[in-house]
């Protein structure tokens, strides 16, 4: 059974920090072992390289361009019209995975279009969404990349975003059946939609290529008050065999990661506490 590892995610972490090379030190200073990044494209992907490289971290994970924010998308996989941007969007995204030694990709699924009904367009956004990822399979594939499509809730943090359930995720994955495609596992996220984490996890696991924490409601540190036990949660994904990174995507009430040194096994119980 394998210790779980811990990625900081310099989008949420460190805010006080301009740029993401002083994040990745501030990542590497506090304890972190690796780093991921939702969009890194403000930066060359030499200095973020060479950043990872001086602090010893590694880079684990970054998103597919978001479009035109300005414009209210966030994301492109599943928007209809969209899908020689989606692509020119996964080139860009291939070329700094491959500079940053980058394994994984979220492949962004995007927002049903201002002014659409959700479950009028659900089946073309659907079609266009298997389209782009059977697309992006054969292209990650050439490069030993992975894609990860991630349920992000609709009731709190994005109501028009697609693809907000692990049910709906992992049907389009099986739709889609290529085995460089998996599940992006965010807690706060599942917990918000569905709840039932304990069977969800359990049962989908086998296809999670990443996972990523908050405390719900308030999307702090595990250790922050909430609805969630991580200790118990922890333990659960080693217990059923996790073996890749679990991502720090939360708002720091202080310090990025207080909880981490809060976090310690107890050797007679066999369990995580967080202590404090």
């Amino acid at each position: 059974m394998a210790p779980l590892r811990f990625s900081a995610n310099l989008s949420w972490l460190f805010p006080e920090l301009s740029g993401l090379p002083a994040r990745v030190r501030a990542a590497g200073s506090s304890g972190f072992e690796a780093v991921e990044v939702a969009w890194p494209y403000a930066e060359t992907p030499e200095a973020l390289a060479r950043a990872a490289r001086e602090a010893g971290l590694r880079l684990v994970l970054i998103n597919t361009p978001p479009g035109d924010q300005e414009k209210g998308e966030m994301g492109l996989g599943a928007v209809p019209g969209r899908q020689a941007a989606f692509r020119e969007g996964l080139e860009q995204a291939v070329r700094y995975a491959k500079a940053l030694g980058c394994p994984r990709i979220h492949l962004m699924a995007g927002r049903v279009p201002q002014g659409a009904d959700r479950i009028a367009v659900k089946a073309e956004m659907e079609a266009v969404f298997l389209e782009n990822l059977r697309h992006a399979a054969g292209v990650l594939a050439q490069e030993d990349l992975v894609g990860l499509l991630e349920p992000i809730n609709t009731r709190i943090t994005d109501p028009q975003y697609f693809l907000d359930t692990p049910q709906q995720a992992a049907a389009i994955l099986q739709k889609v059946g290529r085995p460089n495609l998996q599940l992006q596992m965010d807690i706060f996220h599942w917990q918000i939609m569905d709840g039932n984490l304990t069977g969800n996890i359990r049962e989908f696991l086998p296809i999670v290529g990443h996972v990523q924490v908050a405390q719900v409601p308030g999307r702090g540190e595990p250790s922050s008050p909430g609805e969630l036990n991580f200790p118990y949660l922890f333990q659960l994904l080693e217990d059923e065999g996790y073996k890749g990174f679990v991502g720090c995507e939360y708002q720091p009430r202080g310090e990025a990661w207080p909880w981490g040194r809060e976090l310690w096994r107890d050797p007679d119980r066999g369990c995580f506490l967080l202590v404090g």
